[in-house]
């Protein structure tokens, strides 16, 4: 781990943290909150599952922290936020499945027995934040709005799959993780075939997307390392993870951006 990775990894926390303790203006702004409360679901069960293997622990531990706290707030946002009753009501819903997911994330020190409950209610979180951001989506009815989605999801798929992996190497990967697991991968792949077509994509966004694609290399070649008794396998997914989700954060703040003008 180079000192300028650990370096990025932490800015990476603090530019999640200071974009989430930002109020909501917009509805681009919240189609990418609610989006990265998708990724964060993930984030979070890689997180717990590294630091049940020892496996990068002090930032698997920082992670998991700002992760949550991140989460927290914006959720209290989006709740705050949401524009229809409909909204609304899936945000109370995800309110009251994240607040059993935290306490089993929180509750102990991480055991394979609770890793198998975590990687189950990651997935009950995750569907309902997805399902509040494609509403969100929905209500602007923008192609700007599609844009910022399609790219946060990008976050998301990356997170997942250093889940499905992590899952694996720890031993509480249930049946559907080595499907859900190619799933995403082929998900990941056209959602960067659609975002680099896009017409709107300005000099920077090409840019960042070209990084992302770089970055996807190394990702993939880490996440296809079959899991074994080897830290160091895992380690590589944790780290590159990171690296691909960082490049992901930037894109995604740069459509936010360009096409809330």
């Amino acid at each position: 781990m180079t000192k300028l990775f650990s370096t990025l990894i932490v800015a990476l926390g603090l530019s999640v943290a200071g974009e989430a303790a930002a109020q909501i203006t917009d509805i681009n702004a919240a189609v990418n909150k609610a989006g990265r409360e998708r990724m964060l679901s993930q984030r979070m069960a890689k997180a717990y599952f590294q630091l049940g293997m020892q496996v990068d622990a002090e930032r698997s531990r920082k992670i998991l922290d700002n992760s949550i706290a991140v989460f927290d707030r914006q959720l209290v946002e989006l709740k705050n936020y949401s524009p229809t009753a409909e909204i609304k009501d899936t945000y109370l819903k995800l309110e009251k499945a994240w607040l059993a997911y935290k306490d089993v994330l929180l509750g102990s020190a991480p055991s394979p027995a609770n890793g198998k409950k975590v990687l189950e209610l990651s997935e009950e979180v995750l569907s309902l934040a997805h399902q509040g951001t494609v509403q969100l989506e929905k209500h602007s009815g923008t192609t700007a709005a599609r844009l910022v989605n399609i790219a946060g999801r990008q976050r998301m798929l990356s997170q997942r799959l250093a889940k499905f992996y992590q899952a694996g190497a720890w031993g509480v990967a249930d049946a559907t993780s080595t499907a859900e697991m190619e799933k995403a991968k082929k998900d990941f792949l056209a959602g960067h075939q659609e975002l680099a077509a896009a017409p709107v994509n300005t000099q920077p966004i090409k840019d960042g997307l070209g990084l992302v694609n770089q970055q996807w290399i190394f990702f993939e070649a880490a996440i296809n390392q079959k899991a074994g008794g080897d830290k160091r396998l895992p380690t590589n997914v944790a780290t590159t993870s990171e690296r691909i989700l960082e490049e992901m954060e930037g894109v995604v703040g740069l459509y936010e951006k360009a096409l809330g003008k």
